[in-house]
């Protein structure tokens, strides 16, 4: 009697267990019912309401697969998917122009745009990372302990670290280039210019998390930079008490700036009178050429004020 009663409870326990688990089955077959006849376009996806129904958002995030594309607007894009969730987010039309990387233009040297990590280069860089070393994650077995995310980082941490318990540009740069996935982040043709960019978006990634300001990253900084439920920040640029989104660009005499990351980024010629920009003032009505250090310090004074979308942690 007391092996029947025993059997009959654990049926009872199998039923409910198999009774809490079919809304969530039933939950993806519904979605998937909703989704069925629905066309998106290119750069979107199907998703359900909390109403059950249909409605067509921007790729969350496109499969890693390389396949270089030139879109019309002149950027490069890793593939066609990137380039149509771009368009989709920022609601602007883009096409594809071309495969492979877009043919940089020999411009005027008056109008030279300055290499700069924008938000987008920092966050897809951030994101390889965070994709190769998520692949690194052994779960813990029945008689074996695994490495989890932290683990691993720490791994890299003391072989990259020169001893002193802190990462800084040339050491994090290393760590990157130690994976060829996370390395391969080009905007440009030229992979001089890559190599560039690649330093810029270090010091990028440096900056979200240094909160000492030291430009180097204790551990426990180099994990919240790292850490997947970080949201980083969107910094936007000050000038003369207007604010400029990520990618604008502006002009200071014969050098052309653009606001990357939260800093202008900017071109670094010697300007003479007949190059500077019109309204703008001459010292002393002197036509003298603006020194290497004066041009610092005009940098800086851009630079000055610096406004920050909220970025939130979701630990």
């Amino acid at each position: 009697l007391a092996s029947v009663t025993l059997r009959t409870t654990v049926d009872f326990v199998i039923f409910l267990m198999s009774e809490r688990s079919s809304p969530s089955q039933e939950e993806v077959k519904t979605k998937s019912q909703v989704c069925a006849n629905v066309f998106c376009g290119a750069g979107r996806e199907c998703a359900m309401t909390e109403k059950g129904e249909p409605t067509c958002l921007c790729i969350e995030q496109c499969k890693p697969h390389k396949r270089s594309v030139c879109g019309s607007n002149g950027k490069t894009y890793r593939n066609h998917c990137e380039l149509h969730r771009d368009a989709c987010l920022t609601g602007l039309k883009v096409q594809v122009a071309h495969d492979g990387h877009c043919k940089e233009k020999k411009a005027d040297p008056a109008v030279a745009t300055p290499i700069a990590c924008y938000l987008a280069d920092r966050n897809e860089l951030r994101s390889r990372i965070i994709e190769w070393l998520q692949a690194e994650v052994v779960p813990d077995g029945w008689f074996s302990k695994g490495s989890n995310f932290s683990e691993i980082l720490l791994k890299y941490f003391k072989n990259f670290d020169n001893g002193d318990s802190k990462l800084d540009s040339s050491e994090f740069l290393k760590f990157i280039l130690h994976n060829e996935t996370a390395i391969n982040v080009t905007s440009y043709a030229d992979e001089e210019n890559n190599r560039l960019l690649r330093s810029m978006c270090v010091d990028a990634l440096i900056e979200l998390s240094d909160e000492n300001a030291d430009w180097k990253l204790s551990f426990d900084e180099f994990l919240n930079c790292l850490k997947p439920g970080f949201s980083p920040p969107e910094k936007k640029c000050a000038l003369e008490d207007e604010t400029y989104e990520d990618g604008a660009e502006t002009q200071v005499e014969c050098n052309r700036c653009v606001c990357a990351c939260g800093n202008w980024v900017c071109t670094a010629m010697t300007c003479n009178g007949k190059d500077k920009k019109a309204g703008v003032e001459e010292d002393d009505g002197l036509d003298q050429e603006m020194t290497e250090e004066e041009w610092g310090r005009r940098v800086a004074e851009l630079n000055k004020h610096q406004v920050r979308v909220a970025g939130a942690l979701w630990w």
